[in-house]
């Protein structure tokens, strides 16, 4: 993986690490019932899913054109004759 690849895939789960230690703070501090928690827990887990799938197509695309460019500016090298004649 290209250096760009690696930096999206850190920032991502820098993302999506803050989101879970925030909604791991925010149960702590929720002034609710367990059921609304749970509820509110599913729902939360249902959209972080979601945000994961999005995110993960992304870094998939990211990642993809990087290796698309980079075929492309090896296969237009390896067209170039070692050896010019003077």
């Amino acid at each position: 993986m290209s250096d760009q690849g690696h930096q999206v895939a850190k920032v991502a789960a820098l993302v999506a690490g803050g989101a879970v230690i925030g909604a791991g703070i925010g149960l702590l501090f929720a002034p609710q019932t367990g059921a609304e928690t749970r509820r509110e827990v599913g729902r939360y887990a249902k959209k972080a899913q979601l945000q994961a799938n999005r995110w993960s197509r992304t870094v998939q695309s990211g990642v993809k054109e990087v290796m698309d460019r980079r075929k492309a500016a090896n296969h237009k090298n390896e067209q170039k004759p070692l050896i010019e004649a003077v």
